[in-house]
């Protein structure tokens, strides 16, 4: 197919020269989201990402060979410039809330951007899908990566365990342990099938591109990878846990651990082939199933030296200067916030409390800045009340609140009930999560709420966004979640386990409160 100069014919021939510098003035802005990047990467759950931009260059050359235009006499290139613009809004709020997330989005869009400035609306609108692959390069967000990982666990420690006990293996599944019972089994994280899902993802957009096929066979083709991903995780683990039954422990553990996993990311991708094999069966017209045609790309590459829009280019340059200047000028050296959680006393009123510690590997899930974990009790006579919190001096730059409804499902217990409560204390009423957790015959009771620099809320996803919102106007997103726990006997009514944690927590709090930045 012939190919089509897209030189527009600037009046200055330098746009090669201004899309250069408008990369350069860029750098320093996006900065802490390629780090970000470069940090994710280096996970197992991401380690695809750096082939992330060669495969969407890839489509892009291929979408420029195979839909050539003649040059638009007049290309709208504004739309392009007001996203440029909105591109560096977006990561000068990125830097401000020390949200990397929100910097990497925005190099997406200012990508496309410049898309749309060199070859104006009417052509760069069409690599959309080429630009839109990058997306498959960024780390989920930390609030859904934990929520999306604790139910991967779960579904995946459900199928596996229903095939151990259909190939006669005695089982128990409690939370995320497979009981097995010479052998315990932790569906831990890195068994959530995270680590399959996102690669398989970008490999079924790929897949669903080079599809040579209708619209709803590429559709179905991309939905495929998700529950195939899912299930075939699933599987591997309920082979795990009959290998470790028959075999030993070492089943689950060091290289063969390892291969298995390269096993289902293997088969998933043979599945997808032979979908994408069996709908072309369906086609009307024959031919390859996949276009892997790769010539003339060179040659496409080259056309780039001659792409359009010096002055808008300059514009964006410009522009990119300015708020590269802002971001220097709002984010200089920050201090952070520091709790002193140690001093907490271990007697509050008529309650006396022993320290505890987390384990290493849980400290390092939690990632707080500082915690405080203790049991604190009457006498004998009176049901113990544990105490628990967690700050955090920032929780926007990729950490934040494990909100106890991941934590504690994946620490085996099940939430029979959560509703909301009042709590008077230091003469303020607030409202609290009030929650029934069980697990085998063991029920207890837990009060919890999030402490946002003077607010106090329940719902984790407000404490993420006044994070966002005081970081963004004050630089501020500090905060922390306070929890107080105590067991809830079979003779024991509800009300009187709630009052014995709200007389801990009116206890706590005035020795809490000056411990922590207001």
């Amino acid at each position: 197919m012939a190919s089509t100069d897209i030189r527009t014919r600037d009046p200055i021939a330098i746009a090669p020269l201004a899309l250069l510098a408008a990369t350069l003035a860029a750098l320093p802005l996006f900065w802490p989201g390629l780090a970000s990047l470069g940090a994710a990467w280096a996970t197992p759950e991401y380690s695809h990402g750096p082939l992330i931009p060669l495969i969407s260059l890839f489509l892009f050359l291929r979408e420029m060979r195979d839909r050539p235009a003649a040059p638009d006499a007049a290309p709208r290139r504004w739309p392009g410039l007001m996203l440029g613009i909105f591109a560096l809004v977006l990561a000068l709020a990125g830097a401000r809330t020390s949200i990397p997330d929100l910097v990497t989005y925005s190099i997406i869009l200012w990508t496309m951007a410049v898309v749309l400035i060199a070859m104006g609306w009417a052509r760069g609108r069409r690599h959309w899908a080429s630009v839109f692959h990058l997306v498959f390069m960024l780390p989920l967000p930390q609030v859904l990566y934990w929520k999306l990982s604790t139910a991967l666990q779960g579904i995946s420690a459900q199928i596996g365990v229903a095939l151990v006990d259909a190939a006669g293996v005695p089982v128990l599944l409690d939370g995320q342990i497979i009981d097995l019972g010479v052998w315990q089994l932790q569906v831990a994280e890195a068994c959530s099938g995270l680590r399959y899902l996102f690669p398989i993802l970008s490999f079924s957009y790929l897949t669903a591109i080079l599809y040579r096929g209708p619209m709803a066979h590429r559709v179905g083709l991309f939905a495929m990878a998700a529950p195939l991903a899912i299930l075939l995780n699933a599987v591997r683990i309920g082979i795990i846990g009959i290998l470790v039954d028959r075999y030993g422990i070492a089943q689950a553990q060091g290289f063969l651990h390892v291969f298995e996993g390269w096993v289902v990311f293997g088969l998933c991708i043979a599945i997808l082939l032979l979908l994408a094999w069996g709908l072309a069966r369906l086609r009307r017209t024959g031919g390859a199933v996949l276009d892997l045609e790769t010539g003339g790309l060179a040659g496409q590459a080259a056309r780039l030296r001659g792409i359009g829009g010096t002055v808008p280019l300059i514009a964006l340059t410009a522009l990119t200067i300015v708020v590269t200047i802002l971001n220097l000028q709002f984010n200089g050296p920050k201090i952070d916030p520091k709790a002193r959680l140690a001093a907490f006393p271990m007697a509050v009123g008529d309650w006396q409390g022993q320290r505890a510690f987390l384990d290493p590997e849980v400290t390092r899930i939690l990632a707080a800045s500082d915690y405080m974990a203790a049991d604190f009790s009457r006498g004998p006579a009176v049901t113990p009340v544990g105490m628990f919190v967690a700050w955090y001096a920032r929780q926007a730059d990729g950490t934040g609140i494990h909100s106890p409804e991941i934590c504690l499902p994946a620490a085996g217990w099940e939430i029979a009930s959560l509703t909301q409560s009042r709590l008077t204390a230091g003469g303020n009423t607030f409202a609290v999560n009030r929650a029934i957790i069980q697990k085998g015959l063991d029920k207890q009771m837990v009060i919890y709420w999030f402490e946002q620099r003077g607010t106090r809320l329940t719902s984790d996803w407000q404490a993420k966004f006044s994070a966002v919102r005081d970081g963004l106007l004050t630089g501020r997103s500090d905060g922390m979640m306070v929890r107080f726990t105590t067991p809830l006997h079979p003779e024991e009514t509800e009300a009187a386990a709630e009052a014995r944690l709200q007389q801990m927590a009116q206890a706590a709090l005035p020795a809490l409160t000056p411990l922590i930045p207001d």
